[in-house]
């Protein structure tokens, strides 16, 4: 019997377990879900027999390790921080391993052994990271088999709330971690434009908001995501002068979030005493108001927005920053105090949709000299606010992957890798089409 451990049964894990259990009679499989929560292991389960459960710390060598060894492969839906623990165990016991997050500076290290050792360590194999790259990789080998020369690559990517529940001023709800949502942008921006680096600071990547037209939806803002130049050579654009990786939000959102910015309530190293504190009083003190006149007012002159702004002030009193009412108990960090806060108030409701969308925008000159515009686009719907398009996007990925692994089906590249090679990428993206994540082309 075939044994795959899967650690994580968070929001994302529900359809990457469902994908191997529909698998798991004919090919006698045994899936290990390990997490510290037993409920959420529980109802991931859905009683099969073939699910064993594992509630264990997987900080904890005792608890995690002999799992990793029972294991044929090894995912994890961990927190990004935490695979490095699978990671080293995988490669103790010689097990392959697939993740969903970026790769870290600790796991990039490990390449060299992990290639002597003959794994795979695929990292990057969910949404973005994952269906991006495969989808990149797809048009860009396609163009350069036709002797193309790309000069601009741009991807976006972001994981929004669909159309028919959206129902809030900000234009969002959480449809995966809240904690990488207040992070991000945390470690400022890297990108290539017209032949020039660019590099943004956290305090600036949300004024960004330029925009794309996102067809039926309309236009969607976007901010530069992390460090892109890195994946130039990944991508193999030599000729590149623009390549910007970027996450897509609606533009209202980034105008929020720009003012939650600049008044330090993102700030994750401070101290908040909250006892005897309301946001209002939390607010006063992060700004500077002095008291001297009403806190909107002086909130609005400090953003720089009219007095009567009917955009960025409502969108704070909507969250509740003027508000008297008391902060919860207990010294934290004013991110702390924001993420407490949005948990609730973005919080979908049981019917709710998100959707995922993504698109890239490759600009390349044919071999006749023809300079040619390509646009590729992918729009996927959840069904409620458990069976999401981001949990759709992140686990299919990884299930579908763990399939051909296991059956052999395609020859396992070596080292510490993104999916952007033809043998991967060429299966896993015809089979997501068959689950409706589908890419629609345009070229101008």
């Amino acid at each position: 019997m075939v044994t795959i451990l899967i650690a994580g049964a968070g929001r994302s894990s529900i359809y990457l377990i469902e994908y191997l259990l529909n698998f798991a009679p004919r090919n006698h499989w045994k899936i290990i879900i390990a997490d510290s929560n037993e409920k959420a292991i529980t109802e991931k389960a859905a009683g099969s027999q073939h699910v064993e459960a594992a509630v264990i710390d997987i900080t904890k060598t005792a608890e995690r390790e002999p799992l990793v060894k029972r294991a044929d492969i090894v995912l994890s839906l961990m927190p990004p921080h935490l695979h490095i623990h699978l990671a080293k165990d995988c490669l103790k016991h010689k097990k392959n391993l697939i993740t969903s997050s970026y790769i870290s500076a600790e796991m990039k290290e490990m390449d060299k052994a992990v290639k002597e050792a003959g794994l795979m360590f695929m990292c990057e194999m969910g949404l973005d990271p994952g269906i991006d790259h495969m989808s990149a990789s797809k048009i860009i080998h396609g163009i350069q088999r036709v002797a193309g020369v790309i000069t601009g690559f741009s991807s976006y990517c972001g994981g929004l709330i669909a159309p028919e529940s959206d129902n809030n001023p900000w234009h969002y709800k959480f449809t995966w971690n809240p904690q990488n949502v207040i992070a991000a942008g945390a470690d400022g921006a890297k990108y290539l434009h017209h032949g020039k680096q660019v590099d943004v600071p956290y305090n600036k990547i949300f004024e960004h908001n330029k925009k794309i037209n996102a067809g039926d939806l309309g236009q969607l803002a976007y901010y530069p995501n992390r460090d892109s130049i890195k994946y130039l050579k990944l991508y193999d654009l030599p000729d590149a002068k623009t390549f910007m990786r970027a996450t897509l939000r609606h533009p209202l959102f980034c105008k929020g979030w720009q003012a939650l910015v600049l008044l330090g309530l993102t700030d994750g190293n401070d101290v908040v005493e909250t006892k005897g504190a309301t946001y209002a009083s939390w607010l006063m003190k992060r700004s500077g108001h002095s008291g001297k006149t009403a806190l909107p007012e002086f909130i609005a002159q400090k953003l720089k927005v009219p007095e009567n702004d009917q955009v960025v002030i409502p969108m704070l009193q909507w969250l509740g920053l003027f508000d008297e009412k008391p902060l919860p108990h207990g010294n934290t960090s004013s991110a702390g105090i924001l993420f407490a806060l949005l948990k609730d108030k973005w919080q979908m409701a049981p019917d709710d949709k998100d959707m995922v969308v993504m698109q890239h925008e490759v600009e390349y000159i044919h071999r006749n000299d023809i300079k040619t515009k390509l646009t590729s686009s992918m729009v996927v719907k959840g069904e409620n606010s458990e069976r999401t398009a981001m949990a759709k996007t992140v686990g299919l990925p990884i299930g579908i992957l763990t399939r051909m692994v296991l059956n052999k089906k395609i020859k396992i590249p070596s080292g510490v890798l993104i999916p952007n090679m033809v043998s991967v990428y060429r299966p896993v993206l015809t089979e997501l089409a068959h689950h409706g994540i589908i890419f629609k082309d345009e070229v101008e």
